[in-house]
Parts: C-alpha cells; sequence; structure tokens
C-alpha cells in the first residue's frame, strides 16, 4: 500500500505536466507514491511525453473527453476506488493534482505527516501562489450559498475584503498564513484520506469541469471529517494553461458548474422565487463573461476562476 496515490488530468498541456512530474520525481519515491497521468485526447503529444521520458507514470488515455471529473474517476478507479462498497489495496491518501504545479521536494511528505498526525483531517490543501507570488485565492474557500456568492458577484467582497462577512466566497479576511479548516480546497491540489473518500464516493460527474471539487469538499464534510488549509506548504500554481485555450467552453462549463451546485445542495432550501433569480443572475454572468472575451485579443481571454 502506497502512502499516496497521484492522479493528473491532462489536456493539452504538454510542457506544464512534464515539470509537474519532474517535482514530482524529487519529491517522493516510489513505492511511496503511485502516479497515475489521465489524458484527456490531447493532440500535443503529451502521452509520447508520458510514455518516453515518465515510464513510471502510468499513463490512461481516455476514449474521450468526458471532463475533468470523469478523467479522475478513471484514475480514481484505476487505483482501486468505486463508487460504492469496498475497496482492496488503495493508498492510504490521494491527491488529486494539476499538471500546472509544481511541488516543492518536501511538500508530499509535510502534508501526509500533517495528515497522519490529525486523524478527522479528511481533506487538505497547501497554500497555492501563482506566478508572481501572489496567492490564488481558490485554495481556501467558504461554499457558495446564495448570500456569500450574492456578496462576491456584486462587488462588496472586493471593496471589504477584509469583512468576515463580505470576504467569505475566497477568505480574504483570513491572513494568508494562516492555518485553518475551510468549507473547500481547489482540485488543483487536494489531497483525501482514503476512507473519507471510500464514504464520500467519486467526483460527480455531471460537473464537466470546476465545481466538482466544491461538491466533493461538500459531501466529504456532511460526514464529519475536517478540510484543512495548510500554508506550511506552498505550491506554485500556473493556472488557466488548458481552459484559456477553449475560453468559450471553459466559461460555459464555470457557470453550468454554478447551476449544478445550487440545484444539488441548495435549492431544496430557498423558496422558487429565489431560486428563479439565482438562475438569472447566473445567465447574465455568463452572457457577460462571453461577450467579454469575444471583445478581447485571445492571448488575454479568461475564466471567471483563472483571472
Amino acid at each position: 500500500m502506497s502512502d499516496i496515490g497521484i492522479v493528473i488530468v491532462n489536456y493539452n498541456t504538454r510542457e506544464d505536466l512534464g515539470r509537474c512530474l519532474d517535482s514530482i520525481a524529487q519529491s517522493l519515491e516510489p513505492p511511496a507514491r503511485r502516479v497515475i497521468v489521465v489524458d484527456n485526447c490531447s493532440t500535443d503529444g503529451s502521452q509520447d511525453l508520458v510514455r518516453s521520458a515518465y515510464p513510471w507514470a502510468e499513463l490512461i488515455v481516455s476514449a474521450r473527453n468526458g471532463g475533468y471529473a470523469y478523467a479522475n474517476n478513471l484514475g480514481l478507479r484505476a487505483l482501486g476506488f468505486q463508487s460504492k462498497g469496498p475497496v482492496v489495496d488503495t493508498p492510504r491518501h490521494v491527491l488529486l493534482l494539476n499538471p500546472d504545479t509544481i511541488l516543492p521536494s518536501d511538500a508530499l511528505r509535510n502534508c501526509v505527516t500533517l495528515m497522519d498526525g490529525q486523524e478527522n483531517i479528511g481533506v487538505l490543501g497547501p497554500r497555492l501562489v501563482r506566478r508572481d507570488g501572489s496567492l490564488d485565492r481558490a485554495c481556501r474557500r467558504s461554499f457558495p450559498t446564495p448570500e456569500v456568492s450574492l456578496y462576491h458577484m456584486i462587488g462588496l467582497a472586493r471593496l471589504f475584503p477584509h469583512s468576515p462577512r463580505f470576504g467569505r466566497y475566497n477568505m480574504t479576511f483570513l491572513d494568508e498564513m494562516v492555518e485553518t479548516d475551510v468549507d473547500a480546497v481547489v482540485g488543483a491540489f487536494m489531497l483525501i484520506r482514503s476512507v473519507a473518500l471510500e464514504q464520500a464516493g467519486l467526483l460527480d460527474e455531471r460537473f464537466f469541469m470546476y465545481g466538482e471539487d466544491l461538491d466533493l469538499c461538500y459531501r466529504i464534510k456532511e460526514r464529519g471529517w475536517r478540510v484543512h488549509y495548510y500554508p506550511a506548504v506552498t505550491v506554485l500554481h500556473v493556472k488557466g494553461t488548458s481552459s484559456r485555450k477553449n475560453a468559450a467552453q471553459a466559461n460555459a462549463a464555470f457557470y453550468d458548474a454554478m447551476k449544478i451546485f445550487y440545484a444539488k445542495h441548495y435549492r431544496d432550501q430557498y423558496p422558487a422565487p429565489v431560486s428563479w433569480a439565482i438562475n438569472a443572475g447566473v445567465a447574465l454572468l455568463r452572457a457577460r463573461a462571453t461577450v467579454s472575451n469575444a471583445l478581447r485579443p485571445s492571448h488575454r481571454r479568461h475564466v471567471a476562476s483563472a483571472k
């Protein structure tokens, strides 16, 4: 049994993937780690790169690009996890990792050590930083309740980032070096205790891209596990490499994820007019993002979550 089973979903990010795998090789040796790369129909030579330069990584070539959750589930099933029922010979922990991340040499050991020392942590995420050293704010989040989302969407979170009420979306009221429990960490680096994953089940494949990490954290917390932000470990997250190549599809998936998450976890708690208003608001935000990207040069297009 390995300490960590690492699942990396790749889609046309060959250069990033190589750097990510290099950093993993310097972080933890087998049999302590097992690495599975799931390729989502890339056309940039990613598959050949893994076969030739990283034979220690197991390559799964998906027959179709079914999205991020679908591809991660292919990797998780290869590690022994199933949608329901007991599992055999799974690693003690699972790491969902984006190919556009670079790990410090001690990152995996330190994260596993913390998980082993606090057995009620079900999910752990490190401090993620962008190329310029700024915090990737998605690495520690509150669940997007209608109230929290409203403050974020109408700009109150930006105007009052230090307010515990208005700044909950990305927890901007809290210093980025403060270790704390959170609602969710981001799927770019999500370390999950195998027992917690077995209880919650695999990722929800209705989420094509975005939202599946929030949903999994929600389900794991429902079962009594903690979700923990651990800034003692810092990981570089380039972010947006794959999504910018098809910004229109990525934006559509981002706003679809909002609707799916709300319908799954919150709709039954609110009267119908509130749900109508939320769906209309999401549609307006999606339309605005689509028009804004259409007016930008291709190299400046982005997804709402990748700004």
